[in-house]
């Protein structure tokens, strides 16, 4: 039976020992759950033996309260145990001194789904260089990556760094939160005193769950529209989605892993991607479907679209490329109808002049391959298998489990 990092320190008072005596802050959300279901926040303060001053919540909150992308909120007073909970999506998103000053060690408790845009990790990385440079320690209490360790897509690109891209990192990156935080103590040359309270029995490659471990931990969103563990493994691929005009589901019940427009032919466009490279369709059922939002993007309207799945007995984990069966998309639909409106242009995540598709994707690169009509499938291969076999390189000393 697996072992969360919380629930280890929550079992062993050896480990605790530590922290005792020491003012203890908690970065936590939703997920932040013990496999009992009780939150790191209440089982923490159940202890009666830690000095817990304070909780930071990332986006959505700490007990999680902001249903759509890109909505802030307050600091406030935690309702049950009347410590502060200083929001890192609000005012700021970085510690301030004042912050910092009212702690010594700071336990970070969050469910990451493996994507590099994902802005725990990037929120991770703040706390991160805040407590290197304030002198505070910084415990990652570990968790699953539901999606695996499968490695796709490219690498972020320097200059391209922003709240959706902490750092030169896989879009599909493979780890845990505990290995990621070990890499960018190295690539920031950090003094920071890192403790990684690893995972007991965590078995990343094993079926069916291959990164979640499926009737051992229930699935608790880690953000609103993060609802299955299906959505994890999509959202490599059908986040670029939010950097276009296609809905990504927003306004369903599955967001993240539907894709659609009310004015393209899908199944037209499924024929010209199994043309141009059905081995990137491969892996998962592609279901062409319709559906209609009722908010976001395309409200009210029926789009023809496609829902991908990893819930069936066909999946095959090593074969599945949601990045690249994403990037076929646009490339088809610039194929199909060279004028249609793709990219959308938006403030996207405290940025102004980016576009959000490049600040996804890490730089140019993509957009500039879907909107060149002499470059094919093959270039997009040859741009992304040097980034992958680098990471895959890169990392490998730094991961905890088999």
């Amino acid at each position: 039976m697996i072992k969360l990092g919380l629930d280890r320190l929550l079992e062993n008072p050896e480990l605790r020992k530590p922290l005792w005596g020491r003012r203890v802050a908690l970065l936590g959300h939703p997920a932040s759950m013990t496999r009992h279901g009780h939150h790191a926040l209440d089982a923490l303060m159940a202890l009666k033996e830690l000095d817990i001053v304070a909780a930071f919540g990332p986006q959505h909150g700490m007990r999680g309260d902001k249903q759509d992308n890109m909505i802030e909120t307050p600091d406030e007073i935690d309702p049950r145990h009347g410590i502060p909970v200083h929001s890192l999506y609000g005012e700021v998103r970085e510690p301030t001194p004042a912050m910092l000053d009212g702690f010594d060690v700071l336990l970070i408790d969050l469910q990451d789904i493996g994507t590099r845009i994902y802005t725990y990790v990037t929120t991770l990385v703040y706390l991160m260089r805040a407590c290197a440079a304030h002198g505070k320690t910084l415990w990652v209490l570990d968790r699953p990556n539901p999606a695996g360790r499968p490695i796709e897509g490219s690498l972020l690109e320097p200059g391209w760094e922003s709240f959706v891209g902490a750092g030169p990192i896989q879009m599909r990156h493979g780890l845990t939160l505990g290995e990621l935080a070990k890499w960018f103590v190295a690539h920031l040359n950090l003094d920071l005193d890192l403790h990684v309270v690893a995972m007991e029995g965590y078995r990343p490659n094993e079926a069916p769950g291959y990164g979640w471990p499926v009737m051992a931990l229930s699935w608790v969103n880690p953000s609103p529209n993060a609802s299955s563990l299906n959505m994890a493994r999509c959202f490599p691929g059908t986040v670029l989605l939010e950097g276009t005009t296609l809905s990504e589901g927003r306004g369903t019940t599955t967001a993240l892993e539907l894709v659609g427009a009310p004015d393209l032919d899908m199944d037209r466009l499924l024929v010209r991607m199994e043309r141009e490279r059905a081995d990137w369709l491969q892996g998962a059922l592609i279901r062409p479907c319709w559906f209609e939002p009722t908010f976001h993007k395309h409200a009210g309207q029926r789009c023809a679209g496609f829902q991908i799945h990893t819930d069936n007995a066909d999946y095959r984990h090593a074969h599945f490329k949601p990045y690249r069966l994403i990037a076929l998309l646009f490339k088809c639909i610039r194929l199909e109808h060279p004028d249609y409106p793709l990219w959308r242009h938006f403030h996207y995540e405290y940025e102004t002049e980016r576009l959000a598709i490049d600040l996804l994707s890490g730089g140019t690169f993509l957009r500039e391959w879907v909107d060149d009509p002499a470059a094919g499938p093959e270039d997009l291969e040859q741009r992304l298998q040097p980034d992958e076999a680098h990471w895959a390189e890169a990392v490998r000393p730094l991961l905890l489990y088999a």
